[in-house]
């Protein structure tokens, strides 16, 4: 049987995905499908916003995390490295922790310097991490919303980019955002006060969440139709 468990680690998130989704995901999705799974629950997690509904934007916020793992692993991407690099224990642009970009306004991305030494061990302290670097009571959970779907654009035209001319510096640019998009993720979840890898562990205590098998036996019917 596979499982998350509540102390596990972003890249043990993306193995479990693997080990349960990884064989339907090759046969049944293409890279395009998976990003528009992203996409579709993503955007569901914010309806989840607009209606007021914590249940409704917490299933398709965890959901929208499990497909963005699904689109990483078909391009052998490190997750929980990326975003590390990306956010070590710092704002990405401004290079301070809580962000002050806001009122300084920098007009250029800091060079941050990596302090492996801080690393977070868990999904949990990577939340932890982002609440530090961008406390939640900075900004409003539908601000942190909107940022979140700006993020999953940027996801998208980096894939969209890459797989018009395959790049090298267009490949390193999905990294980039997905790593963005784990901050955006985490950002709304601090915000909404969701416990990711407390939801996690429950949801996927036990292969798939919806019919519990490893591989998944979902169809791909059944997959695009689900309603949440």
């Amino acid at each position: 049987m596979a499982s998350f468990r509540e102390n596990d680690s972003i890249a043990q998130f993306q193995k479990f995905v693997e080990s349960v989704y990884g064989l339907p995901d090759d046969r049944l999705y293409s890279i395009w499908d998976l990003l528009t799974q992203q996409q579709r629950f993503t955007m569901r997690a914010l309806k989840g916003i607009r209606k007021g509904s914590i249940e409704k934007l917490k299933l398709n916020l965890l959901i929208a995390f499990s497909w963005l793992m699904a689109a990483a692993n078909r391009l052998h991407i490190d997750l929980e490295g990326e975003t590390w690099k990306r956010f070590p224990y710092l704002c990405s642009y401004c290079g301070k922790a809580p962000c002050v970009c806001k009122s300084t306004k920098p007009k250029e991305r800091y060079k941050l310097e990596i302090g492996e030494s801080k690393r977070p061990n868990s999904l949990a302290d990577f939340q932890a991490m982002f609440e530090k670097i961008y406390p939640a009571g900075s900004r409003s959970l539908p601000d942190a919303g909107v940022h979140l779907a700006e993020e999953m654009g940027e996801v998208s035209e980096a894939i969209h980019n890459y797989l018009g001319e395959h790049k090298g510096e267009q490949f390193d640019e999905i990294a980039v955002e997905m790593a963005d998009f784990v901050s955006c993720i985490m950002g709304v979840a601090n915000s909404a006060l969701i416990d990711m890898a407390g939801e996690l562990s429950v949801m996927y205590k036990n292969n798939c969440h919806i019919c519990h098998q490893a591989p998944c036996g979902c169809s791909f019917t059944q997959v695009v139709t689900l309603k949440t």
